[in-house]
């Protein structure tokens, strides 16, 4: 009785496109174990910390400063229109969570960068942008609960 409601089981989540737990909890220790590994990995390198912080705050700006702050604001801004879209189609139709959370750990690195070379445009702008990935890839995990909320409900008004 038990293999037969887990069959069921099983059966329901591809019906729905659920992920099965197992999975899930080991694709969230790879990548817990992926991060620890990297903390590990920048806190052990003394030569890999910023030195020169009190440059960032420095009143004056240069023309690089300038350039720098105009190209971020339209490389940061270039994913708010999907983002807007989603939204007002309140649908995770023709998103793609994947690009938002690799670009977003990617920009991570560029703020670490931007501390190394004490860039302010560079800092700036990419935790900008870290944010609003972060937004969408939250907005794009509610629609899709969402969706499958109602695609559970149609599946039991129809048995």
């Amino acid at each position: 009785m038990a293999i037969l409601s887990q069959s069921r089981e099983d059966a329901r989540r591809q019906k729905i496109g659920e992920a099965h737990p197992k999975t899930m909890r080991c694709s969230n220790r790879i990548v817990f174990s992926l991060a620890a590994l990297g903390a590990i990995w920048l806190t052990a390198c003394d030569h890999l910390t910023p030195h020169h912080m009190e440059s960032l705050f420095r009143p004056n700006t240069e023309l690089s400063e300038i350039v720098g702050f105009l190209a971020g604001l339209g490389t940061t801004f270039a994913a708010v229109p999907d983002l807007i879209a989603m939204l007002k189609r309140r649908s995770s139709i023709g998103m793609n969570p994947h690009m938002g959370a690799i670009m977003g750990a990617f920009q991570v690195l560029w703020i670490y960068y931007g501390l190394l070379i004490a860039s302010r445009p560079v800092i700036i702008w990419n935790v900008i942008a870290v944010c609003i990935n972060f937004i969408t890839v939250g907005a794009y995990a509610y629609f899709v609960h969402k969706e499958k909320q109602a695609k559970a409900a149609a599946a039991t008004l129809t048995d």
